[in-house]
């Protein structure tokens, strides 16, 4: 008898229907475990030891959550909650950058934004300040103030204080009023000082928590003055919070040419043979305002320009660059080349950095104030308002290579570029036509960040006519020529990262360390040695000392040429 017969035979038919029944039991089984864990994992757990493991999931997950069976059926809720809404951040960058992501359609349908501060304000006058600073983007673009009025509409406000659970609490129910039984998932930006990031994060984590979708934590630099304060501010941070849950923001890594820097690097065959000791000479990071502190003397006074540039934005920059090939374009993949790299460099030694403050100076009949003529800042400030470094990687692609990374305010022009230098070409036939410049046969490859977005190739080649003159040109693209629909904001594609749940471009904890070590040792030394920065005008090319350091280490920096200034 077949097993296709099973039917003639009653004993087998019930037995066969008894096993179906079980297996069928125990996949549900499996199934239901399975999809726990794995929701459990989503929501933002963490490990089995995180306290918000112990506290916030368990205990409120019995309350009033969904059975995980239903969950495949509820509509998902998005509720942006920021913390320090009435603050310049705030207002300028993060709210503009939500109404741009609003505007091109890339939030859910369902989502709110919650200002939460300690000024007292109602919805009304949140929304009044954001209109001021919402300047529509797209000023061109069709719908404009419809859809504007329709963001508006969506934001709100509560008043309470930064270490208060108890207004944390009434604040998410608030946020449980207007997700309306709904899956939450709920993002906290902490657009606030640094000292009250813990409070927060405890308050946010205890009282405001999602119970049935995650929880995610924006952390605005900086993050920490030393090795020593950054460690600390970690440990107290995953008291309440997992590691991917923090999510750890630095603007400058959702530049647009940052961002093209892994394609234009992975992605064209011509660039990777060139992309180490045997052809590049140099590498420069550079980063200039026209500006001085103008009314943030405070603030800056107490990090300085090494902490507040060079630390994160440049280091994350100059990570990007040198890394190898990562296995996958997977977070994790990305951020653990990251962390080679940074292992990989060599002790910043204090004979290898040049320091700066600018200086009052006049020009054109116009007066322009110096670092110490601010009222926020001592008269007698050592802190740096311009710094020059000379860094080396210690691994086989960048031996020997020169990084060199030049950080000011109050410079004579605006930039933040990257520029490499390739070695001389061996045996140059027209090494005569050059003279004795040989920076002029040199190709360089410029990856300009802000302003006018753009990527060029300095190459030599003929002038057209009868003789053999040689003239110095640029391949160049430029990003507002080439693409001429506007560039979205760092922020708009951070926020959009973190929403959902991309963490490529944020910084991690092991990566945020060996930063930190990097720099710490020199830091100290500065302070402990009160090293008196050297002094330059307002409206400068920098202190005299850069141009030396740079020679020390036979480079010429890129951005002081004639045609690049």
């Amino acid at each position: 008898m077949g097993l296709s017969d099973s039917s003639k035979n009653p004993c087998q038919k019930s037995l066969s229907a008894q096993i179906l029944k079980w297996a069928s039991t125990q996949c549900c089984f499996f199934a239901r475990c399975f999809l726990k864990f794995n929701l459990r994992l989503d929501f933002g757990v963490g490990t089995a030891g995180s306290p918000l493991a112990k506290k916030h999931i368990e205990p409120r997950g019995k309350k009033g959550s969904l059975p995980f069976s239903e969950l495949d059926n509820v509509e998902s809720h998005l509720s942006i909650t920021i913390v320090g809404a009435s603050g310049d951040l705030a207002k300028k960058k993060i709210f503009p950058a939500l109404f741009a992501l609003y505007y091109e359609d890339c939030l859910p349908k369902n989502f709110i934004v919650f200002g939460y501060a300690r000024t007292k304000m109602t919805d009304e006058e949140l929304r009044n300040m954001i209109s001021r600073t919402l300047t529509c983007r797209i000023d061109k673009r069709e719908n404009c103030e419809d859809k504007m009025d329709h963001f508006l509409k969506r934001c709100f406000y509560h008043s309470g204080l930064y270490d208060s659970e108890e207004h944390f609490v009434e604040l998410n129910s608030k946020l449980k009023e207007r997700e309306a039984g709904k899956l939450s998932n709920r993002l906290f930006y902490l657009s606030i000082p640094p000292n009250i990031f813990v409070d927060v994060a405890r308050c946010a984590s205890l009282g405001a928590s999602s119970e049935n979708g995650w929880t995610r934590v924006i952390v605005e630099k900086p993050f920490g003055r030393d090795s020593k304060s950054s460690g600390e501010l970690t440990r107290c941070l995953k008291q309440y919070l997992a590691e991917d849950q923090i999510f750890r923001i630095d603007h400058y890594l959702g530049k647009e040419l940052v961002e093209n820097l892994s394609v234009l690097r992975f992605a064209n065959l011509i660039f990777e043979p060139l992309w180490s000791r045997n052809c590049i000479r140099n590498v420069q990071l550079i980063f200039s305002e026209d500006f001085g502190t103008e009314g943030r003397g405070g603030y800056f006074d107490s990090y300085g320009i090494i902490r507040d540039i060079m630390q994160n934005h440049l280091l994350q920059i100059l990570a990007l660059f040198a890394m190898e090939s990562p296995v996958s374009l997977d977070a994790e993949d990305i951020r653990n080349e990251k962390v080679k790299v940074l292992r990989s460099m060599r002790p910043l030694q204090l004979e290898d950095v040049v320091v700066g403050q600018y200086k009052g100076h006049s020009k054109g009949g116009k007066s322009y104030p110096a670092y110490t003529d601010d009222p926020t800042v001592p008269n007698d400030s050592l802190t740096p308002t311009f710094a020059a470094a000379a860094l080396f990687i210690n691994n086989a692609r960048w031996d020997g290579v020169p990084f060199l990374m030049k950080a000011g305010k109050a410079i004579h022009t605006k930039r933040a570029e990257i520029r490499v230098q390739f070695r001389h070409v061996p045996g140059n036939l027209y090494k005569r036509n050059f003279g004795t410049d040989l920076d002029k046969a040199t190709n360089e490859l410029v990856l300009r960040v802000q302003p006018d977005e753009a990527i060029y190739l300095k190459i030599n080649n003929k002038v057209p006519g009868l003789g053999m003159r040689l003239d110095r040109s640029d391949l160049n693209l430029l990003y507002r020529a080439r693409y001429p629909r506007e560039i979205p904001d760092a922020y708009e594609r951070l926020l959009l990262d973190a929403i959902e749940g991309e963490r490529r471009l944020f910084i991690r904890s092991d990566e945020l360390d060996a930063a930190w070590a990097l720099f710490t040792p020199l830091l100290n030394e500065l302070e402990e040695k009160k090293i008196v920065p050297e002094l330059y005008p307002h409206g400068s090319r920098g202190p005299v000392g850069a141009h030396y350091l740079a020679a020390k280490h036979n480079v010429r920096w890129g951005d002081l040429s004639g045609e690049d200034s």
